[in-house]
């Protein structure tokens, strides 16, 4: 091995280590509000030279041919933390989670020297990443339910057990041919994950975030449901926070757009370069208006959105159904009544949501059973229709004062969602 590659391995292993370490000793003192740092398992130095350790021992075993080195690194540091551990419970200290993450640092070094570097900084960054979020990880335990437990487990469990034996294939003749039911709780996988990471986020920043945040996370999760949420309290809330109300329903769908691209993007990336002008052009005329409502002076609050698990399986199973509808009748449509069938279907569907058209359009041009210009068309369509929908909402239930906040925003974006579909 060359010096330099040797060298290069051996300083990932050591700042993997001091990463990790210098966590270790701030959260020390943080929590502890000790200055004697003298009784601390592990600080910045020797998790540095736990990583140099790691990266070491692996040389070792390397040359020698042999992987008892390391493996007897890992039972000696094992022995030295059960002892120090058993040091410290006598004094009612019963965390483990120094002691867990210096055994990772030595696998991190030795990751590093066997040339998986991107794994061990990964390891490194994911360890710091969980290391700091104690305050924010409990929390969010804190605030979960015994039914967000029980969804979660029931999700995953049927997505681990019944995927796999779920036929992969499709049946039938036209429009049935598009009906593949792995495929469809893929779906329903994918799009229950990422309205599953706005949830969490929500979670995890709690009561603390502001009306701009709960939009851009509950765009994540549910732009109607945001949009329900929002228009409904402006008539129990204080006029001075119609501004903020209407910036956070506007983020909520400039979320929306990125949202539907990344789904696009997920099922057939080739089908993005068709769609991310008029996508940027609706989400870019959203983001203005935020931009405008942000810098006009208002009031703001504390508020939370009432968003359910995306893992409970009643919402899964009915979105896979939808998808599964919207499939069959979109190639259907197209069959019958050729593009202008299609258009119409990303109208009708819009209204209701736009996660499933949108699938299902990326779905089809991935089989060249849709041209991809015609399904951008379609998601665009869709896309405004939706749009349509949470305006007319928000102009139905929300009072006067936002009304008439929101209103300019809400005709801006759906002028140039028409305009692109138009011109698309």
């Amino acid at each position: 091995m060359e010096e330099n590659t040797l060298f290069l391995r051996f300083g990932v292993a050591l700042l993997i280590g001091m990463l990790v370490g210098l966590q270790r000793q701030y959260a020390y003192i943080a929590y502890r509000g000790e200055t004697d740092q003298s009784t601390m398992v592990a600080g910045v130095r020797t998790f540095a030279l736990l990583g140099l350790a790691g990266a070491g021992i692996a040389m070792v075993g390397d040359q020698l041919g042999s992987p008892w080195p390391f493996v007897s690194l890992l039972l000696a540091l094992t022995a030295f933390f059960c002892v120090a551990y058993y040091v410290q419970a006598q004094d009612g200290d019963v965390g483990m989670t120094t002691e867990i993450a210096a055994v990772i640092v030595v696998i991190a070094g030795a990751l590093a020297y066997w040339d998986e570097l991107t794994l061990a900084v990964a390891l490194g960054v994911v360890t710091t990443g969980l290391l700091s979020f104690k305050l924010e990880l409990h929390g969010l335990a804190a605030s979960i339910s015994r039914e967000d437990i029980f969804a979660t487990l029931k999700f995953a469990a049927i997505t681990a057990i019944i995927l796999p034996v779920l036929p992969n294939e499709t049946y039938g003749p036209p429009p049935f041919d598009v009906l593949n039911p792995q495929n469809i709780w893929w779906m329903v996988v994918l799009i229950s994950g990422i309205s599953f990471l706005g949830y969490i986020l929500m979670k995890l920043i709690s009561s603390q975030r502001g009306l701009s945040l709960t939009g851009i996370l509950g765009g994540l999760a549910s732009s109607t449901a945001t949009t329900l949420s929002f228009a409904q309290r402006s008539q129990r809330s204080p006029g001075h926070l119609a501004k903020p109300f209407a910036l956070a329903i506007t983020l909520a769908w400039t979320v929306m757009f990125v949202r539907m691209m990344v789904q696009v993007a997920i099922v057939h990336t080739a089908l993005l370069s068709h769609l991310w002008l008029p996508m940027v052009v609706m989400g870019g005329s959203a983001l203005l208006y935020c931009i405008y409502l942000y810098l006009a002076p208002s009031g703001d609050d504390q508020e939370d959105v009432k968003v359910s698990n995306p893992f409970e399986l009643g919402p899964a199973i009915t979105f896979g159904l939808l998808y599964g509808v919207v499939l069959f009748l979109a190639n259907g449509a197209q069959l019958l009544f050729g593009e202008t069938g299609l258009y119409l279907s990303g109208i009708i569907a819009g209204l209701a949501d736009v996660d499933a058209i949108t699938l299902s359009m990326a779905e089809l041009s991935r089989t060249e059973t849709v041209a991809m210009d015609v399904a951008s068309r379609t998601i665009v369509l869709a896309a405004v229709s939706n749009t349509a929908v949470k305006g007319i909402i928000v102009l139905a239930t929300g009072t006067a004062l936002l009304r008439r906040v929101f209103l300019p925003g809400f005709i801006l974006i759906l002028l140039t969602g028409i305009g692109a579909a138009v011109l698309l």
